[in-house]
């Protein structure tokens, strides 16, 4: 059998311990070896780097980054591990898991129902998928995911400006740069709604973002007002279909 490598989510070093402790234990019926171990989200996603990890063993309830989106980012990897959830008795997660056959294991954990865990790992590799983990993550997102030249780019939502759509592709600008993202706007602007504002079909900007508006210099038929950002020097179309409630937003904000 081959030997699994393991990396370990938990905030709490203890419960690291205890888990690394019961892999030790069942290493004889199920080979495994941990090759990581971060306290959040956003540290797992340094630790995996350059890493084949086979499982991550994962706590739900973290700081920073929780375990629902580390798997939704982790799920972008070309060889995503396969997540196994770790959680105290929570109603609500174990009936979505169970609703949606993902794997999870509930504290205090027990060395028998974690070789069963990792014998599904050895047998069927069962896969997350990122829709589903979507619908059971409670509340927005703090990160969206690039994945470039084979790393995990993580970019904090309060750094992003604008999101814009462009083919099968939505780009999100910071101030410093662009990042490729294979999302829908759509879902996006559902996700984001308090953060964002659609100021043309294919575009959303941050509200904080907003720096003034211009009437527009030239002479498309759709747009007439330019929306000005804190930052950078681009200026962003606004329709006219989306111009009364951008121009109501911005009224608020003046107020």
């Amino acid at each position: 059998m081959k030997t699994l490598s393991v990396m370990i989510v938990d905030d709490e070093a203890p419960a690291r311990q205890r888990l690394r402790d019961l892999l030790a234990d069942v290493a004889l019926e199920v080979p495994n070896a941990v090759v990581a171990e971060a306290a959040n989200g956003l540290l797992a996603i340094a630790a995996i780097e350059g890493l084949a990890v086979d499982v991550a063993l994962v706590d739900i309830r973290m700081p920073k980054m929780d375990g629902i989106e580390l798997a939704r980012h982790l799920a972008q990897l070309e060889h995503p591990p396969v997540i196994i959830f770790v959680t105290a008795f929570d109603a609500y997660a174990v009936q979505a898991f169970e609703l949606n056959a993902i794997d999870y294991l509930v504290k205090p954990v027990r060395a028998q129902r974690l070789a069963a865990a990792l014998h599904k790992v050895h047998y069927s590799r069962p896969p997350v998928v990122p829709q589903v983990l979507a619908q059971i993550q409670q509340g927005a997102r703090t990160h969206l995911s690039c994945h470039e030249r084979g790393r995990l780019l993580l970019i904090p939502l309060p750094e992003i400006l604008y999101l814009k759509a462009d083919l099968k592709y939505v780009t999100a600008r910071t101030a410093s740069r662009e990042y490729l993202l294979d999302e829908s706007l759509t879902h996006l602007e559902q996700e984001f709604s308090e953060r964002f504002i659609r100021l043309h079909r294919s575009v959303l900007v941050a509200r904080e973002a907003i720096a003034g508006f211009e009437k527009s210099a030239t002479d498309d038929a759709e747009t007439q007002w330019q929306a000005l950002l804190r930052g950078i020097p681009e200026k962003l179309p606004v329709s006219r279909r989306q111009w009364p409630l951008v121009k109501s937003y911005a009224r608020q904000c003046s107020s």
